[in-house]
């Protein structure tokens, strides 16, 4: 009984400091609610400056998080996206800031018409386990460059990387400006509960309901970055080597702990053989041992890979043909699977997995393929493996899904001039690049007139000869 008063006290702490926060953020906004160009800019050097001069900080404090993870990876997809970001930002920012100029209609001249793009006011972000670093800055670099003040919920799984975050954040940024909040999920839901002027989720659809549900109350825009099963489609003609490297690495990087990676393959059933060999010596060539390798990144925590674990003991019991790539280890470096004769009552198939487990499907033709994919809920990814540029378009044209890559995996996220985001239950909204800065700014309709008012025109009383005529020649 003790303990429970302790910490209620405690949580109403932590919730009265979290209301703080953002009231002291949002008076700073009131204050000084457009930020200019100059300001935003030394934001992004500053933060630019920060990533770059503590790298072997974050790498090492991710890696204590994980129990192991690859200084390669994390130099790869967090720190040097987040680089190339901010540069690509502050490239771009003025013209991104420039007011647009739109045409008037003739019925209505004299008159300009521009959209100018303001900031929203305080921006929340709620950041997942996976790529602790990259998924906080990448939302952060688009809310900063729309001159926003942020609060970022760093995840509980991570909380070697969310001290580093917040207390390197806090050397170049005031709390009124950009801060870092700690905390286990409930603060996380109270954090979501707060009237933000948007708020961007990344991490599972299930909690992306709960957070929208949060939003909603206080009508609070949302964008969610969610996840879902990710295609790949190995093609007729494809060489079996290229498509099983590609989507090899796109698989194991990170231990298959991404929101893109491929979450099952379609293969052509003459093909399957010859795939899972391909695929095999792929992943063995990049990871010629799991023990004590440290390319090969652990899974987060116990309770995911008890749920990987699950997943397989399932697939196994209903049917699954199971294919370890590696002996079991004692840590949490997880073997690599492939997992034949798949069938939709397993878990595997059902969730997405978001671990180093990869289903091969087995189609006969592309249209069936297509109709497979197009059965079920659109994800984030779609991966098509085929050099025959039709094929390609054809692809293209009749799948939805938030991203695609032709001919690779992944790479398409780290793209800074390329939109990133979900389609249904894989997310809505996006950001990166100007998407994100569009994201993060309120797009205001500014209709101009000065001295001579033509509309006197078409004021009361109705029924003017002259109204008649304006009718005649605008109304048809």
């Amino acid at each position: 009984m003790l303990a429970d008063v302790a910490y209620l006290n405690q949580f109403g702490l932590e919730i009265d400091r979290l209301q703080s926060l953002f009231e002291r953020q949002r008076s700073a906004f009131h204050a000084d609610p457009s930020p200019t160009g100059e300001n935003r800019l030394q934001a992004l050097e500053a933060l630019h400056d920060l990533l770059a001069n503590h790298q072997q900080q974050i790498i090492e404090a991710i890696s204590e998080d994980f129990g192991n993870r690859s200084a390669d990876e994390t130099r790869l997809a967090e720190i040097m996206p987040s680089l190339h970001s901010i540069r690509h930002a502050k490239r771009h920012l003025r013209q991104w800031m420039t007011p647009s100029r739109r045409s008037v209609g003739m019925a209505f001249q004299p008159a300009s018409a521009k959209v100018v793009y303001q900031p929203l006011g305080v921006v929340g972000i709620i950041v997942p386990w996976n790529y602790p670093l990259y998924l906080a800055i990448g939302p952060l670099i688009g809310a900063l460059a729309a001159g926003n003040r942020v609060m970022l919920k760093m995840s509980e799984s991570t909380p070697a990387t969310a001290r580093l975050l917040k207390d390197l954040l806090a050397q170049i940024f005031p709390e009124n400006q950009v801060a870092a909040v700690l905390g286990e999920a409930d603060v996380g839901i109270a954090f979501s509960q707060l009237p933000f002027d948007h708020l961007l989720f990344t991490g599972s659809t299930s909690v992306g309901r709960q957070v929208m549900r949060a939003a909603a109350e206080n009508l609070t825009p949302v964008t969610l970055e969610l996840g879902g099963k990710s295609p790949a489609i190995v093609s007729t003609g494809v060489p079996l080597a290229d498509a099983a490297e590609r989507i090899a690495f796109g698989k194991t990087f990170n231990a298959g702990q991404t929101c893109v990676a491929p979450d099952y393959v379609l293969v052509p059933r003459t093909r399957i053989d010859g795939f899972v060999d391909a695929y095999r010596q792929a992943v063995r060539r990049f990871y010629p041992q799991l023990a004590d390798n440290p390319d090969y990144t652990s899974i987060i925590n116990p309770r995911q890979h008890a749920r990987l674990q699950g997943y397989l003991d399932d697939a196994q019991a209903k049917g699954a043909h199971v294919l370890p790539l590696f002996e079991q280890v004692q840590d949490r470096r997880m073997p690599h699977c492939l997992l034949l004769d798949v069938n939709d009552e397993m878990q595997v198939m059902q969730d997405e997995i978001f671990g180093p487990l990869l289903p091969i499907v087995a189609y006969d033709n592309l249209e069936q393929a297509l109709t497979y994919i197009n059965a079920r809920p659109r994800p984030l990814a779609l991966y098509y493996f085929g050099y025959d540029r039709a094929e390609q378009r054809h692809v293209l044209r009749h799948t939805h899904s938030g991203g695609v890559c032709l001919n690779d995996t992944l790479l398409h996220v780290a793209q800074a001039d390329l939109p990133f985001g979900g389609i249904g239950p894989s997310g809505m909204g996006h950001y990166h690049g100007h998407e994100g800065f569009l994201t993060f700014s309120k797009a205001k309709g500014v209709f101009v007139k000065q001295r001579f008012n033509a509309a006197r025109l078409i004021y009361p009383p109705y029924g003017k000869a002259l109204q008649k005529l304006i009718y005649k020649l605008f109304v048809r």
